[in-house]
This record gives structure tokens, sequence and C-alpha cells, in this order.
């Protein structure tokens, strides 16, 4: 017999194995453990002495605790890929995960910003050259904080204005436009990036390379010296793809250029928009 613990290891090292990104591994990781303990608890260290109701019993019980609807239902789209899985490698006969329910929630619309806004941030920032050229690459291109600080200074082609984005986790690798703001906004920044060896583009004092946090924690610092409120960094990626189809920009160049999977991820954003332009505007709108 396989238990529950040996299975859930064994779970881990197919995500490794798939090459999901390490984010995904680790929240499947914390779900599915959080489930195992609660299974154990009930006495249930066989996957296959699980039982549908055991896995509902435990979403009833963070409902209780609190858990919003969005959090449950991320627990249990865990839920079913870890029995997926154990179904798959005949760890157990019968998934119990296939009668599991999602909880009804309502997805929050993207914040995008408006004119004002974004320019109220530029503004904001405009003393400290990094921030800002941190600033006008996620606006103006609308790649992934992510993506922003695995750069390098090579990526960044000044002659023919373009900017190339590195695979990062299971993101799409890709070549997008650099349209005058964030070119000029990366020219003032270079001759006061730190002198280091590192290759990274956005660099510390120091010349170690900036790390998602802390240009997370200094883009909210600028965002409420703005004043503006309810925003987060990847709001600046929301405003990008929005602008770009409400401009008319092709939503399969639009969708290509984001490292969207799927075009309907595009798609969802027309709803969110005022009108829209008729498609087939080849360059792209600058912010």
């Amino acid at each position: 017999m396989v238990s529950l613990r040996d299975a859930h290891q064994q779970f881990i090292g197919h995500l490794k194995g798939k090459s999901r990104a390490s984010a995904t591994i680790l929240a499947y990781g914390k779900d599915i453990q959080q489930l195992v303990d609660y299974l154990q608890d009930l006495g249930k260290a066989d996957p296959n002495e699980v039982t549908t109701a055991d896995l509902q019993s435990f979403m009833d019980k963070l409902a209780k605790e609190d858990y919003t609807p969005k959090s449950i239902s991320r627990k249990t789209n865990s839920t079913k890929t870890f029995f997926k899985f154990l179904k798959s490698s005949n760890i157990i006969s019968d998934d119990p995960a296939t009668g599991l329910e999602h909880p009804k929630f309502e997805n929050k619309p993207p914040r995008i910003l408006n004119q004002m806004e974004y320019r109220s941030l530029r503004d904001a920032a405009r003393a400290d050259t990094r921030m800002l050229a941190v600033i006008e690459l996620l606006l103006q291109t609308g790649i992934r904080i992510g993506e922003l600080a695995k750069l390098r200074v090579e990526d960044i082609d000044l002659e023919n204005m373009t900017l190339h984005v590195p695979p990062f986790e299971d993101t799409r690798e890709r070549t997008i436009p650099l349209n005058k703001p964030a070119a000029e906004a990366i020219k003032n920044y270079l001759p006061q990036r730190a002198k280091t060896q590192n290759h990274a583009l956005f660099v510390t004092k120091t010349g170690r390379p900036l790390l998602i946090r802390n240009i997370r924690t200094a883009i909210d610092r600028y965002f409420r010296i703005a004043g503006i409120k309810e925003a987060k960094v990847n709001d600046l990626r929301h405003t990008w793809v929005a602008y770009q189809l409400q401009a008319g920009v092709p939503m399969t160049m639009v969708s290509k250029l984001a490292g969207h999977k799927r075009l309907s991820t595009t798609e969802k954003y027309l709803q969110f928009i005022q009108g829209k332009n008729v498609e087939g505007k080849v360059k792209l709108e600058e912010l």
C-alpha cells in the first residue's frame, strides 16, 4: 500500500518532472499537505479509503475557517489534480475527487489604471531613474514582474528598439517592441546602474539583482505617493493589455506579446474596455 504521505511526495516529484513553475509546485504541495493532515486526523492513511464525502467535509471545514471561495476553489483544483495523478499512477482504483464541485465565486475584474493614474505613477517616480525604468517597462510592454526581474542587460536592444523576454519558469520566450518612453527610461537608467559583473538589468546599489519583492515594495510605495488606491504591480500588465485592445491592436498579437497561453485569456479583457477601435492597428499603443 502507498500511504497518502508517500503519494504526496510522489505527486510533488511528478510536478517537478513536468517542469511546472516552482510557485505552482509550492502551492500544490501546501494544499495537498493540508488535505493529507486532515485525512490522517480522520484515520485515513490509505488513498483508497478516501471518499468524496471526506473531501467535501475538508472543503466545508475550510469555509468555516473563513477561507475565501476563491481559495477553496484553488484547493479543490489541487485536490482534483492530486487524485487524478493517483488514478493515472494506479495508486487508487476510483477517483473520489471527480464528484467534488468548485464553490461559486465572482472573479474581480482586472484593475485597469486610467490615464491620470498611470501618469501620476510615472511622475511620482520621476526622480528615481531605476524605478521609473521598471515602471515604464511594465507599463509599456505588459511583461510580468517575474519576467522583468530576470531581464539581463543584453535583453535590451536600443538600436532595434526591442526587448527580449527570456523564458521564466513556465512563461513563453518572446520579443516585444520597445516604444520611446520605455527606451528613454532605460537610456537614462543604464549610466546610473551600479558597475557590476552581474548581467541582471535591474540591480541594487551594491550590484546584486533586484528581487521581485524589492520591485513590488518600491512600486507599491510609488502607488501610495501618487495617491492611487487598490492597485498592485500586476495592474500595470492589465492596463497594457486593455489599452492595446482598445486601440485596435489585433487580439492575436496582444496575446502573443503578453505571453498568454490561451487566446481566451486575452479575450476576457474585452468586457472591461470602453469601446474598441477596429482591429488592424499594427503599431502598439503608447501609454
